[in-house]
């Protein structure tokens, strides 16, 4: 006797979800600890905070190189929140492959930038 019972579909996708979940997570997760680490230095140190505080905590190397890292881990963070907007709400295959071509361009000139700030300091 043959049981002929559920879905014969074949389940198609990007199978992005679970990989691409975990990835903002745990950016999102470095980021916020950057961010205590950076308002930490801010409240322990004196004065008022202007240009020479703030090059004060970026001019160790290993801060530099922390860095280095968040920005590199929030240009994964925005590219994967883009291209899942962009797939998500953007049909048109040519649109979506335009906005998504922008949105790889434009990160990597925003990256570029911050880390060339970063390195003046």
């Amino acid at each position: 006797m043959s049981v002929n019972y559920g879905s014969k579909r074949v389940v198609v996708g990007a199978h992005y979800g679970l990989r691409d979940w975990l990835a903002q997570r745990i950016t999102a997760g470095l980021m916020a600890l950057f961010t205590v680490l950076v308002l930490v230095q801010l409240a322990w140190g004196s004065g008022p905070i202007g240009y020479d505080k703030w090059a004060g905590i970026f001019s160790a190397q290993w801060m530099k190189a922390l860095t280095f890292a968040i920005i590199m881990a929030m240009a994964y963070h925005v590219w994967v929140g883009v291209r899942d907007i962009w797939m998500d709400y953007v049909k048109p295959v040519g649109v979506r492959l335009g906005l998504q071509i922008f949105t790889m361009v434009w990160l990597v000139s925003c990256t570029g930038w911050a880390i060339q700030v970063l390195w003046r300091l």
